[in-house]
């Protein structure tokens, strides 16, 4: 199987409240996962990636956040969309949730903007929050709103995604920590939010990805570290105890490729810096391992 591997040092969204510590070590994610050979273990595990490629992007605390925004997603969405002709799936690695968009966009590139796309999101959280529901206006919690077309259209359209997604072709897997305002404007609409069952079966969750799959033709599999408990991303700047370990994740990961409907996957918001950071790396790496390995079997 052959990926090209996008990566970015581009944090914006991230409020400005977070410590240098936590800026520098998420900043550094793609460039700290290069280094302890993730390509090697990629190529071990059949997984060729042709080529790494950087965002240019960058964000000031003189810009305007929108904007910038608007513009780092759409250079991920031409790098997203142009590596389909040269035969390459698309894997995404660092930066934060607020480059959903760009995939999401360079997906409707390839595909068509009308093209049925489904996101499955495995994250510790919603992000599905609008500057009306937001507690602490994080831009870095809306961008599945803004993928839905519930705020800030200029960060969406900045970005060159032309239509919105429908809420039914969204599945939120986890989300154990939900803003109530942010829940009840999730439960209006179609989204459909799955738990692990009893001693993180995956069972709940796969039989909502195969309800996904039957109405979609492309899946992009989002990937927040924070999914993972608290023990294996400890110093993750929105940690959440209580959640699975890399096992069952990859459980629904896999399942999810089984479709045959992935067509692109981020791993995000990953702290490695510090002693902590080297266990949030590590567990990271076997994530991200993990599942570009049961790719290429699904596609050997």
């Amino acid at each position: 199987m052959d990926i090209r591997l996008i990566t970015t040092n581009s944090i914006a969204g991230t409020p400005v409240t977070r410590t240098k510590s936590e800026f520098a070590g998420m900043s550094g994610a793609a460039g700290a996962f290069l280094a302890a050979g993730l390509i090697d273990d990629l190529a071990n595990a059949g997984v060729e990636v042709d080529r790494v490629e950087g965002l240019s992007a960058t964000s000031d605390e003189h810009q305007d956040p929108i904007a910038t925004l608007g513009a780092i997603n759409r250079e991920l969405a031409g790098k997203v969309a142009a590596a389909f002709p040269d035969g390459r799936k698309p894997v995404f690695l660092g930066g934060n949730c607020s480059h959903t968009i760009g995939v999401l966009s360079g997906l409707q590139a390839q595909f068509g903007a009308t093209a049925r796309i489904g996101l499955l999101w495995l994250d510790a959280h919603g992000d599905f929050n609008t500057p009306r529901t937001s507690y602490s206006q994080m831009l870095g919690g809306m961008p599945v709103a803004v993928a839905a077309g519930l705020a800030w259209p200029d960060w969406r359209e900045g970005a060159g995604m032309q239509t919105p997604l429908p809420t039914n072709r969204i599945v939120m897997v986890d989300v154990r920590n939900l803003d109530d305002r942010e829940e009840q404007l999730i439960r209006a609409t179609d989204v459909d939010v799955v738990r692990f069952g009893d001693g993180f079966d995956p069972a709940p969750v796969n039989a909502a990805i195969d309800k996904l799959a039957a109405t979609v033709d492309v899946i992009y599999v989002h990937i927040d570290a924070d999914i993972l408990d608290a023990t294996l991303q400890p110093n993750h700047p929105t940690v959440e105890p209580n959640g699975p370990g890399v096992e069952p994740v990859l459980a629904v990961i896999g399942h999810a490729l089984a479709t045959g409907k992935v067509q692109a996957l981020a791993l995000v918001s990953i702290n490695v810096d510090g002693d902590e950071g080297k266990i949030s790396l590590a567990s990271g790496k076997e994530l991200l391992t993990g599942a570009l390995a049961q790719w290429n079997k699904i596609t050997a």
